[in-house]
């Protein structure tokens, strides 16, 4: 007997499959028929985060999101915004002086 959290998405991933719209309704239905009831609260969440979402299209394209986020913010700091990267930089040393200790006089363990 699977858990009602696997219960249910394997449910969702049935109703995506047939292109059948994903409800709490029939993701009830679904996973009742096959011996592993959820509670009506849990398939409603599920299919209201899923509601709008083209679940194959995110299953074929997993790999792809992580991959292409790093490429894209990394042109616009090539473009030639380099000064002001250095701007945040120079900010960073003044705060590691301000935040030092040793102008104090004294220490933790003096």
């Amino acid at each position: 007997m699977a858990s009602p959290e696997l219960a249910s998405t394997y449910a969702a991933l049935i109703l995506a499959d047939e292109g059948i719209e994903i409800s709490s309704d029939k993701i009830v239905e679904l996973t009742t028929a096959a011996g592993s009831p959820v509670e009506p609260i849990w398939a409603t969440l599920l299919a209201k985060a899923l509601e709008g979402k083209d679940i194959k299209d995110m299953l074929t394209n997993i790999g792809t999101a992580g991959a292409a986020a790093p490429a894209a913010g990394g042109a616009p700091a090539a473009g030639g915004a380099a000064a002001p990267a250095d701007a945040p930089a120079e900010e960073k040393k003044e705060e590691e002086k301000e935040e030092s200790d040793d102008d104090m006089g004294f220490g933790l363990f003096d």
